[in-house]
């Protein structure tokens, strides 16, 4: 009995104590109901616009998107510089809590070398912290595959795919296609930044730098959906970029292979081009160097190796080194002497193997010991080469004048061709002599210009342009290496012509030249055997090593190769209807006619033989 009264009173206290707890279970409730909506009205009515924007903008982001750089072929619609897929490793900088650590993170699984983070330093300052910034091109598949391996180490880290720049023809076009590298930061201060926002190489040398312009093309944008890790879910759509201008070269990888392949391995140049357009058929420099190699960057190692190498492979030789180029100038001497009345085409003098300037006590030498006789007139001088007889032709014209008419040939001056970084070579005068501390000019000193040595100075490419306008008779072109963009032909320019009071006399000229290589005692006579065709050429030796008066000239085969004679061979052919100029440069070569002339012959061969063949071609219908 008693047990049970006490159940009732318990039961009473219960009863208050759930009432309490309800109670204070309601409060609690309301609370945070209370929390809950004004959190929530604070979101979605005070700040709303604030959160819209933040979402829109982690959800939806502007990209800006490299154009596809355009193609270059050659005058065969041959590929020479192409664009081969490519990776890219990048990092997008506001997805990662610690830069530095995530960087030595990628340099210890062996991604990424230190060269790699400073270059990522050097060009992080370029893009946002939203975009992703390249840290290293050119991934190979092992590389793809540990950073696949260790992805949820590596927030922010981002693989592209994209095109890279290739050369399929490697060195043998390096010094006329040039290269892109990465831009650096000089060639960023002049950059339209807009433009190469997306863009990361840009062209640095040869025609990629000279027709940097139209080969970019325009960057595009475009919106991207992405998800909370970065990655793009898809596109909303913007502005598709504009790729770059496709070129089309006049020069021939089939003459430019037998010019490559008839120096040899040698140091030297080789430059054709069609009289008649301008345009550069072949330019080889050698040795040459792999552009690939410069794309995404050569190591230090690699560059070093080809700065200091003594044949020295990243010199454009074609374009910038300036040699005395020996006989090659008396096609124009001849011009300048008959043209200025010092000489008629029936002068004759004596050449004894010696000439004296009146009231000097110097001998200037023949290249002939004995001389080349009594009465030599000018085809013989020509085609035999003789020294004196242009010694005293110098002598008679004077500086002036000589310097005038290698002006008119283009020599001392840029061409012009569409490549930069050409050099202008040195046509001397005497203002030019006194300018440099050099003097007063004297008599000897034209004796020297007037043979090709000297202060005179050219480049392969001024020989080629100079004898372009004997083949021309006068008609003077820029040479251009550039024949189409996009397929519409590029205009081929001229200069006014240079015109002599005797027109006549370029056919003499042409006569001489042809002399040179198809008379019995031309210096070049060696290369007319088995020829369907005529050549007229000029052969020259230039001098390297100096010789004190009264010195024998030095036995070759005693010389360092260093030390001999620069060989040099201008041409053009067929003599009566020019289709083909060529000038030949071989350092330390020796011989003009025995090194550099059958360097011309072959190349001068395989394009009348490509001509002849699409002619028949033509003719049949097949073309």
């Amino acid at each position: 009995m008693n047990l049970h009264r006490q159940t009732l009173k318990n039961t009473l206290y219960e009863q208050q104590v759930i009432h309490m707890r309800m109670v204070l279970s309601v409060v609690v409730v309301m609370v945070l109901t209370a929390i809950l909506l004004a959190r929530y009205f604070s979101l979605q009515i005070l700040q709303h616009d604030l959160y819209v924007t933040r979402a829109e903008s982690n959800r939806i982001h502007l990209q800006k998107v490299a154009p596809k750089r355009g193609l270059i072929f050659d005058r065969e619609q041959r590929i020479i510089a192409e664009n081969l897929p490519s990776y890219t490793l990048s990092l997008v900088l506001d997805r990662v809590t610690d830069v530095d650590a995530q960087l030595l993170e990628m340099q210890r699984l062996g991604i990424i070398r230190t060269r790699d983070i400073e270059r990522f330093h050097q060009r992080r300052h370029r893009y946002h912290a939203f975009e992703a910034t390249p840290l290293r091109f050119n991934l190979s598949e092992s590389d793809i595959a540990t950073i696949a391996v260790n992805r949820s180490r590596l927030p922010g880290v981002e693989i592209k795919a994209s095109l890279a720049r290739h050369y399929p023809y490697q060195s043998l076009l390096a010094h006329v296609l040039g290269y892109v590298g990465r831009i650096n930061e000089t060639e960023l201060q002049r950059l339209d930044t807009d433009n190469y926002a997306a863009s990361t190489h840009i062209g640095k040398i040869g025609i990629e730098k000279s027709y940097e312009a139209i080969l970019h093309g325009q960057v595009g944008l475009q919106n991207v959906e992405t998800n909370a890790r970065g990655e793009v879910l898809r596109t909303l759509g913007g502005d598709q970029p504009i790729p770059g201008a496709n070129l089309g070269l006049y020069l021939d990888v089939d003459i430019q292979q037998v010019a490559a392949q008839a120096l040899q391995g040698r140091r030297g140049a080789v430059v054709a081009m069609d009289p008649n357009t301008g345009g550069v058929l072949a330019m080889a420099s050698g040795p040459s160097f792999d552009p690939n190699a410069f794309v995404h960057g050569i190591s230090y190692a690699d560059y070093n190796a080809l700065r200091d190498d003594r044949d020295l492979p990243l010199f454009n030789r074609f374009l910038q080194a300036r040699y005395p180029p020996g006989s090659t100038i008396k096609p124009i001497m001849s011009i300048a002497g008959i043209e200025e009345g010092v000489y008629t085409l029936q002068t004759t003098i004596a050449d004894p193997g010696w000439y004296q300037i009146p009231f000097n006590e110097r001998y200037y030498r023949d290249w002939k010991r004995e001389g080349h006789g009594d009465a030599i007139g000018f085809i013989d001088a020509m085609a035999q080469s003789c020294d004196v007889y242009y010694y005293d032709m110098a002598y008679k014209l004077g500086v002036s004048k000589i310097h005038h008419y290698y002006q008119q040939f283009g020599l001392g001056q840029r061409s012009g061709i569409d490549l930069p970084g050409e050099r202008a070579g040195l046509n001397p005068s005497a203002a030019w002599k006194k300018s440099t501390g050099r003097g007063s000019w004297w008599s000897g000193d034209s004796l020297n210009i007037g043979i090709g040595q000297g202060y005179l100075l050219a480049t392969p490419l001024q020989l080629a342009v100079a004898t372009a306008i004997i083949a021309n008779k006068g008609k003077r072109v820029i040479p251009k290496v550039v024949a189409s963009v996009n397929g519409q032909p590029a205009k081929v320019e001229y200069l006014p012509p240079l015109t002599l009071k005797n027109p006549t006399l370029w056919d003499e000229i042409r006569k001489a030249m042809e002399a040179v290589v198809h008379s019995p005692k031309g210096t070049a006579r060696g290369i007319a055997r088995g020829l369907n065709y005529r050549i007229a050429g000029k052969s020259g030796t230039a001098q390297v090593v100096g010789m004190a008066q009264g010195e024998d000239a030095p036995d070759a085969e005693t010389l360092a190769e260093r030390q001999r004679d620069h060989a040099l061979f201008v041409a053009f052919a067929p003599a009566d209807d020019p289709q083909i100029v060529v000038a030949v440069m071989v350092e330390n070569g020796q011989s003009g006619s025995g090194v550099a002339a059958p360097i011309a012959k072959q190349v001068i061969d395989a394009h009348l033989r490509k001509l002849a063949i699409n002619a028949e071609l033509a003719m049949s219908g097949g073309r």
